[in-house]
């Protein structure tokens, strides 16, 4: 088993920044990638950032691409993600996934997920 705890959530002004990190603990070894997502109420899940544990490999929504930034610490086993110039539109709960061999935008091959953390931008 894995668990994955989020945090760094809370409520920000538009254009302002938040970091999310994602701690991992259990079984980390099989862990191949982590990914970020996001629903919004109403909206199904959406991708949002991926990094492949293999090769440290990064990847992007259109929607967030040069604005947020998924980094990791191999040594804390911890995942996160920084948002900038965030807007109305990214508020969302924002979920961590595990996935052991996958890095996409699909959410079904994540075998893991947190509990989410809310992320709440104003106007």
């Amino acid at each position: 088993q894995v668990q994955l705890v989020e945090s760094g959530g809370g409520l920000v002004q538009a254009g302002g920044s938040l970091r999310l990190s994602c701690a991992a603990s259990g079984r980390t070894f099989s862990i191949y990638s982590l990914g970020w997502f996001r629903q919004a109420p109403g909206k199904e899940r959406e991708f949002v950032a991926a990094i492949s544990y293999s090769d440290g490999s990064t990847y992007y929504a259109a929607s967030v691409k040069g604005r947020f930034t998924i980094s990791r610490d191999s040594a804390k086993n911890t995942v996160y993600l920084q948002m900038n110039s965030l807007k109305p539109e990214d508020t969302a709960v924002y979920y961590c996934a595990a996935s052991r061999g996958y890095s996409g935008n699909d959410p079904k091959p994540y075998n893991y997920w947190g509990q989410g953390t809310q992320v709440t931008v104003s106007s």
